[in-house]
């Protein structure tokens, strides 16, 4: 059996595993932290949390401060070779650590949209000009030992289209819904957040969206095609980590998530009117730290690190060896 998925806390940006214990095909999507000093933001930044009054009001538990480096992560959770590394999209907040991810874990795949942007500023903030320009080298197909696919909505292939034993109905497989060629060639050094990939993994438990930073185009041309594919989901995680952005969220009607996970941004940029509304339940990587999700037969089991978090929450919240604590079961 597979199967686990990790949803890491990485500031403002996104990196999640579908970890395969089985088989081994994991699936890391985005990265951001990835340059983190792995001894800066561990225990002296663990205290600072634990003991900061400050850092508690109106259940805001500061976790985006304590952000997880996903490059460790996938070391201490014993990963060293990944099947496939899914870019959705060339913003750096999405590739934050992608020459170091390859350079100190097996990468046998990568997967890009083919969406062009103008190369980003590096005179300030924290991304790194060798990251923009691995990624070239990634796309020109340059990485040795490193296969670069650029697969479409509605594309299969082994591996990712079909589950285990082929029948494709049991769950345990990738749907790719979004982008386009259409969607593509307009986001071309433009609006290439709605070339994003959208990804949809299709559980035995209910199908989970990985939305990338898909906006309104990528939702119009998802609901006119895919809407079996993403209406009453098990899981959403929100698109461009779930701010606001101005965006029409009326896609969430149909999408109607069990559950949805928020990642880091200031508050004032997060929509949560858009799940408060709708009086659906979410979760944020700031409440969390990272968020982890298990299955067993067509239910789903979510864990945080965020110990207090979990006991506000729910009486019944129990430590996992591994340090995670139980948080719900859909």
């Amino acid at each position: 059996m597979p199967k686990r998925i990790h949803f890491l806390n990485v500031e403002d940006g996104d990196c999640s595993i579908i970890e395969r214990p089985d088989d081994g095909r994991h699936t890391v999507i985005d990265i951001c932290c990835g340059n983190l000093d792995n001894e800066i933001g561990t225990l002296d930044e663990f205290f600072s949390r634990a003991f900061s009054e400050e850092a508690r009001p109106r259940g805001n538990f500061d976790y985006k401060s304590s952000p997880t480096n996903p490059v460790q992560y996938l070391k201490d959770i014993g990963i060293t070779n990944v099947h496939r590394f899914i870019l959705t999209h060339p913003d750096m907040d999405h590739m934050d650590g992608i020459k170091k991810l390859f350079s100190e874990i097996k990468i046998t795949n990568f997967w890009d949209t083919g969406v062009k942007r103008e190369e980003p500023s590096f005179e300030t903030g924290k991304y790194l000009k060798a990251d923009w320009d691995f990624y070239q080298k990634l796309r020109a197909k340059e990485v040795e030992g490193v296969t670069t696919l650029s697969p479409r909505a509605g594309d299969k292939g082994k591996y990712w289209a079909y589950d285990d034993d082929e029948n494709n109905g049991n769950g345990d497989y990738l749907s790719i819904i979004s982008p386009t060629k259409k969607l593509v060639e307009e986001g071309n050094n433009a609006n290439f957040n709605d070339a994003s990939y959208v990804i949809v993994y299709r559980s035995q438990a209910g199908n989970i969206i990985f939305p990338g930073d898909s906006e309104d185009n990528t939702w119009e041309h998802i609901l006119s095609n895919y809407r079996s594919l993403v209406e009453n989901a098990a899981v959403l995680f929100a698109p461009h980590h779930g701010r606001d952005s101005d965006r029409d969220w009326e896609f969430l009607d149909i999408v109607n998530p069990k559950i949805s996970f928020l990642g880091n941004a200031k508050s004032k940029h997060l929509g949560y009117s858009a799940w408060q509304n709708r009086e659906l339940e979410y979760f944020t990587n700031n409440q969390c730290g990272n968020i982890r999700i298990d299955f067993e037969g067509k239910e789903l089991i979510v864990s945080i690190e965020n110990e207090e978090y979990a006991k506000k929450y729910t009486e019944n919240s129990t430590y996992n060896i591994d340090g995670y604590w139980y948080l719900l079961r859909k």
